[in-house]
């Protein structure tokens, strides 16, 4: 883990940051950011996607018991439809850095750097494969979107957001041209836009 060159160079608050949700029709987009203590391990920490669901409940819950920080930033699909997907994802990150109880040293990003944050930072591809901070970052932000669109598919059952998670399946298209577009759908997303 590339963690540990940033830890022997002594930065001691080194933040992950991760989002997910940037590709569904429906439901926001959930950043998160984590500060672990310098050479913590946990075991099984790697990109969320990569993971089962049981497995990243189980490591969510050991991240938030390790941590010294954790934040979290979420941009409803009004905002992103508003400032488009790109710009609504670097204002989740910024959202899950201000949040956060213990301001970071240094920020390692997966993907690209994140524009008007005044922290020293660096994008990394593939971060949450290569770095714990972020993997722990991608878990939980993967784990609370999960949530928010399960308590969404309470509202709106005829999705299938509990399965789908507002991806773009044949299941919830298909709802999507019977049912139209629901308040959580992104109206600047295609097939949305097309029926909206």
């Amino acid at each position: 883990m590339i963690d540990i060159d940033y830890w022997t160079k002594g930065v001691g608050f080194l933040c992950g940051i991760d989002e997910v949700g940037r590709g569904p029709l429906a439901g926001p987009v959930v950043a998160a950011s984590v500060i672990l203590p310098e050479w913590c391990h946990i075991e099984g920490i790697k990109d969320s996607k990569k993971l089962s669901a049981e497995r990243r409940e189980e490591l969510f819950d050991k991240i938030r018991n390790n941590a010294i920080a954790v934040g979290l930033g979420i941009v409803e699909p009004i905002l992103i439809d508003r400032i488009n997907i790109l710009q609504a994802t670097y204002e989740a990150m910024r959202r899950a850095i201000l949040s956060m109880r213990v301001f970071p040293e240094y920020i390692i990003v997966d993907g690209r750097p994140i524009p008007n944050l005044p922290v020293p930072q660096e994008g990394i591809v593939k971060g949450d494969s290569i770095s714990i901070s972020i993997g722990a970052a991608s878990i939980v932000a993967k784990v609370v979107r999960d949530r928010i669109m399960e308590m969404y598919d309470l509202i709106f059952p005829q999705y299938g957001f509990a399965r789908n998670k507002g991806y773009g399946t044949k299941e919830h298209i298909e709802a999507l041209f019977r049912y139209g577009p629901c308040p959580i759908h992104r109206r600047s997303f295609k097939p949305v836009s097309e029926i909206s």
